[in-house]
């Protein structure tokens, strides 16, 4: 089990040529789901189109070719682009998940399917029309990622089930490449499956639900529905040095020096004008920005804390899902 490099809730689009279905599916879908309907395949192919758009890329690359061959091009990886989708105020509208009906008057599901093919939606057939093979011949094309029959026992219990896995699947996916970089950095954790599960029962306790990978201090930014920020700080031995190391050089008082090196506090020195590590000012008052670690035992130890985030550190408010979901349910009414 691996870390997509940042999550957070989406849209899960519904289409199928029967309005008064998709209001019913709409309803009884768990309200947690944010959802979009359309009963016309025509509108929703042309919302998708420009729906779809990537956002800043974390990745840039020298494409400085009339001095360098192609093969010695530089990529750099800008990891503040990654937790700074949360100031995103329209992410939760992006869509990962597509449930569509067969049969349908203007093309079938499965040719709609094909018609976005080149998008990074996930899809799902929701029918009661579609026979196994026709669902499995469209699977083996990749058309579509999973098969549901509407007749199905408990379809509905398994169509959230399956809309959650593949939303996971969605941002493991769009992770791939920046996950890949990442490792090669102080981010081994993002593959480490212990740490993995560290991060999912800390999502269910506190009710995160989104997360992005931090830069300073390295670790995970927490997002519950309603807003709250937490901040995950992760710690190895290794990166627990340093913080000494650079605690040393700053004249830092000796009773932080001996908890580093024991490992007994995890800092996230976390002033407006810092850079995440210990500097002069501080003094006798580190114990104010350190907490006592947990340990997960992986691939490595790995040593981590929970933290408050400072309004500074986010620069601007952030809309909460709660808030998406508001003014849903209101242009919802209103429609």
């Amino acid at each position: 089990m691996q870390l997509p490099v940042h999550t957070h809730p989406t849209l899960t689009v519904l289409i199928d040529d029967s309005d008064s279905f998709l209001k019913s599916l709409a309803f009884q879908l768990d309200p947690a789901l944010a959802r979009k309907t359309f009963h016309d395949t025509s509108a929703a192919l042309h919302w998708l189109r420009h729906s779809t758009q990537q956002g800043e890329t974390p990745l840039h690359v020298n494409f400085d070719t009339q001095n360098l061959p192609p093969d010695q091009c530089n990529v750099a990886l800008d990891v503040e682009r990654i937790w700074r989708i949360s100031a995103r105020a329209q992410r939760f509208a992006t869509p990962s998940v597509l449930v569509v009906d067969y049969s349908m008057p203007q093309m079938n599901g499965l040719e709609f399917c094909q018609a976005v093919r080149d998008l990074p939606c996930k899809k799902i057939l929701f029918t009661g029309a579609a026979d196994e093979k026709v669902a499995v011949t469209a699977f083996n094309r990749g058309l579509i990622d999973r098969y549901i029959k509407k007749s199905d026992d408990n379809a509905l219990d398994i169509l959230e089930h399956e809309i959650i896995s593949l939303q996971r699947e969605f941002f493991l996916q769009q992770s791939d490449t920046v996950r890949d970089l990442l490792l090669l950095h102080n981010y081994q954790f993002l593959q480490d499956e212990a740490l993995a599960a560290v991060v999912l029962e800390l999502c269910r306790r506190h009710g995160f639900v989104e997360h992005y990978i931090f830069p300073n201090p390295g670790g995970i930014l927490f997002f519950t529905r309603d807003g709250q920020a937490r901040l995950m700080v992760i710690e190895t031995e290794r990166s627990l040095h340093t913080q000494y190391e650079m605690a040393r050089d700053s004249d830092a008082p000796d009773s932080l020096l001996v908890a580093l090196l024991e490992k007994r506090v995890i800092p996230y020195f976390s002033d407006a004008d810092g850079d995440g590590m210990y500097r002069a000012g501080i003094g006798e008052n580190w114990f104010r920005y350190c907490a006592a670690p947990a340990i997960c035992h992986g691939r490595e130890p790995y040593y981590w804390a929970l933290f408050d985030v400072p309004a500074h550190q986010l620069g601007q408010p952030v809309l909460s899902y709660a808030q998406f979901l508001l003014a849903q349910a209101r242009e919802s009414l209103a429609a």
